[in-house]
This record gives structure tokens, C-alpha cells and sequence, in this order.
């Protein structure tokens, strides 16, 4: 299997660990003959045919050949923490010089942490020690129920891989989201595509990707439409929220932007509620929309007539009482238990009660005080 979309279901989860969601390779034992931080590029990986002072030049991460006993490893900040659904070890175009067998562990830490501190976290395996296959994306499902911040790749002994992918579903620190507005279907707070009319260009998931479009290869855009009918994408929030701006982003679309659209949300009990009426676009715009909503919704779908691109959609707002409430549940549960106890401490909570609520989990209806202050309450 060359290709990760050939393989199982989770690889068409977002890929948690992406530079162009925010990850970083940022610790790696050794990188002598390619660098570490290709391991996150988002393109798939491409052949090189030229040779440098090293050796011949691979696009991914390559170590030295291993005399001594041990193994290499690299560790990878997640561009948006969550929970991992499986990964995938890319060997694309390591042929010779691939790892015999490879294995993926998890830290959650708090913070923005050293490479010092990364290396005393409490790591938790995701994928036990497993071979490996030359010129393969490598798939490992993961069943696992914490959220991580991190992951770190050990190859044994030593080797080259192309990419490293970590699929999954993104957990918001709810914290982040009580300080002001936030786009509340970015990919990175926790907002999920969950239904998509054609995706024949570019995916859906990049309409609600991190920063600007800097082509049309980096937004949504779907097959010419010769029926009737018109194109739409489906968008989870974060959470249940109130909408009050939205950007409409048509950048870098000329002759394929869609010539109008609307936005509807949808209501925790499934009724509807128009949000932006059917109005006109513009190609290359970004297109802002303050809108007069008070209801909160917990899904929304952009519909497009009759078809075409957009590059970027936000959706601005604030969480709901109930959407910030379930937010923190959510994130709270999922907590390994040391980053749970440890946020607990920052609330003053006793060790002792800190340790009951963690085994405690997950929450019931009956929620402490000491943990309202997680919830938004």
C-alpha cells in the first residue's frame, strides 16, 4: 500500500501532527543523513535523486547506521491536541535503509514545555513495537480514549522515514476558548466536517484549516455541477455556540467561485436556523458577514450555487452555557490522569480530592464545585 487514503477508516481523520496545522518535530536523537522536521510536512513525501555531502538525499527523516545497542526516536508536538485514532510510519522511498520495527507513545503536558521536560513526561504507548515495510505508508490503528499533546516515534534500530501521520479527533483546551470570540468551526478548536456533497478538487477539511489559503490547492472546491441541485459541506462546531460573524473566503477562486451561498445552523434538537440568507459572492474575496443570530447551534452547513471553491469558512462566536459545559466535560474526561491532577492543582484542589475526582471520571450529572470552574460555571 503506497498511498495512507487506500488504508482504513481513521486515515481520513485529520492528521493532528501536520506543520501546517501547527506541528513540530521538536526533539530528535539523531538526524545525520535527512532532517526531522520533514517527518510533518503536509505533501506527501517525493523521490530525490541528487547526492549531497552526506550521502544520498531522501525527503523525510534518516538517521545514521547504529553500531551501538539502543534506538533513534524523534518527538512531534501536535499541532492540535486530541485523541489518536491510528498513525501511520511512511517509509515512502526508504527502500534499503527503512527501520526494522517501529512503536508510538503519547504525553499530555501542560503548557509549552522544554525538550528536557518532554523527555521526564509520562509516556503512554499508542502503537506497541511493530515491523515495518519498505516504501509503505505503514497504518496502526490506536484505540485509546486520552487526549495527548505530543508523540514521540521510536524506530528500531535505526532508519529513515518519510512522514509521520497522526490521525484523530481534536480536543480544545476549553481554557483557551473562555478569553474572547473564537472561530468556532476551525479545525484547531475542535470543529469536524461531517458531510461534504462532492470534494473532487480539494477537501472539505481545508475550509477549516489554520491561517490563509496561499492557492486554490488549498481550499474546498468540488466537481463542475451539469444537474440541478447545488454543492454543500457540513461543519460540526466546537461546541454549541452562537454564531456572530462569518468570513466566506474565496481567495485565489477566479472563474470557479461559487456565484452565491447561505448558511444554515442547526439546533442540539435538529431544528434549523437560517444564519446568512442565499447572498451573492464575489471570486478572490474574502467576504465578512455579521450576523444577527441569538440562537445557539452546534452544527452548520454552507451551501453553494450551484457549485464552485472557497477557501477559507470561519464562524465566529461565543460557546453557549451548555456548549462551554459539555466542551469541558468532554476535555476534562479525556485527560491522562497526571495532566488531570495536575490541573486540578492549579485550582487549589487538595491532592487528596484531586486524586478521587480524577478516578472518578468520568463526570456525572452531579458535577464537584472544584471542577466548575473547568466547565465555565
Amino acid at each position: 500500500m503506497r498511498h495512507a487514503e487506500l488504508g482504513p477508516a481513521f486515515v481520513h481523520l485529520p492528521d493532528l501532527a501536520r506543520r501546517d496545522l501547527g506541528g513540530a518535530v521538536v526533539a530528535a536523537n539523531d538526524e545525520l543523513f535527512a532532517a526531522r522536521e520533514n517527518l510533518v510536512l503536509p505533501h506527501p513525501a517525493v523521490a530525490r535523486t541528487e547526492f549531497g555531502h552526506k550521502g544520498k538525499e531522501y525527503d523525510g527523516w534518516e538517521t545514521r547506521r547504529r553500531r551501538t545497542a539502543g534506538h533513534d526516536w524523534a518527538i512531534v508536538r501536535l499541532g492540535a491536541p486530541g485523541i489518536v485514532a491510528g498513525v501511520v510510519v511512511d517509509t515512502a522511498f526508504f527502500t534499503g535503509n527503512y527501520p526494522a520495527q517501529a512503536s508510538v507513545e503519547g504525553a499530555a503536558v501542560e503548557g509549552h514545555p522544554s525538550v528536557e521536560e518532554l523527555t521526564r513526561a509520562d509516556w503512554q504507548p499508542l502503537v506497541p513495537l511493530s515491523d515495518l515495510a519498505g516504501d509503505t505508508a505503514n497504518p496502526f490503528p490506536v484505540d485509546s480514549d486520552r487526549r495527548v499533546t505530543h508523540v514521540r516515534l521510536s524506530i528500531h534500530p535505526d532508519g529513515g522515514v518519510a512522514r509521520l501521520r497522526v490521525h484523530g479527533t481534536v480536543v480544545p483546551d476549553p481554557r483557551l476558548l473562555d478569553a474572547g470570540p473564537v472561530d468556532l468551526a476551525a479545525l484547531e478548536n475542535g470543529g469536524r466536517v461531517t458531510g461534504v456533497s462532492n470534494a473532487h478538487y480539494g477537501s472539505p477539511l481545508q475550509l477549516i484549516g489554520r491561517g490563509l489559503a496561499r492557492s486554490m490547492g488549498e481550499g474546498w472546491e468540488n466537481a463542475r455541477r451539469r444537474g440541478p441541485g447545488n454543492d454543500w459541506v457540513d461543519v460540526a462546531l466546537a461546541c454549541e455556540g452562537v454564531v456572530t460573524l462569518a468570513e466566506l473566503d474565496t481567495s485565489y477562486f477566479l472563474g470557479n467561485a461559487p456565484g452565491t451561498a447561505s448558511l444554515t445552523g442547526r439546533t442540539a434538537d435538529g431544528a434549523e436556523v437560517e444564519l446568512l440568507p442565499r447572498t451573492r459572492l464575489q471570486p478572490d474575496t474574502r467576504h465578512r458577514f455579521v450576523l444577527g443570530g441569538t440562537t445557539g447551534v452546534s452544527a452548520v452547513r454552507l451551501d453553494v450555487f450551484p457549485d464552485g471553491g472557497m477557501a477559507r469558512l470561519r464562524l465566529w462566536g461565543r460557546p453557549t452555557a451548555a456548549g462551554r459545559a459539555a466542551l469541558g466535560r468532554r476535555w476534562f474526561d479525556a485527560l491522562p490522569d497526571v495532566q488531570a491532577l495536575e490541573v486540578l492543582g492549579t485550582l487549589g484542589v487538595d491532592p487528596s480530592e484531586a486524586g478521587r475526582l480524577v478516578g472518578a471520571r468520568p463526570l456525572g450529572a452531579d458535577v464537584p464545585a472544584a471542577l466548575r470552574p473547568l466547565l465555565g460555571a
